[in-house]
């Protein structure tokens, strides 16, 4: 997914995304829906977040 993409997808949840870093917009995308914010925090193998939109960039 393209950072525009991600961007998109931020803008649609109001979420601001001017000045914000990509790990940030998603984090913020994860808490919003509900799960742990925990895009590339290096915990991919331990969130249990399968179904995670981010789990295929995810590091």
């Amino acid at each position: 997914m393209t950072f525009a993409e991600i961007k998109q997808i931020a803008i649609e949840k109001s979420i601001r995304v001017v000045g914000v870093k990509k790990t940030d917009i998603v984090r913020t995308i994860q808490k919003q829906e509900g799960n742990t914010p925990c895009f590339a925090s290096g915990k991919a193998n331990e969130c249990g977040q399968r179904n995670c939109l981010w789990s295929a960039a995810c590091e």
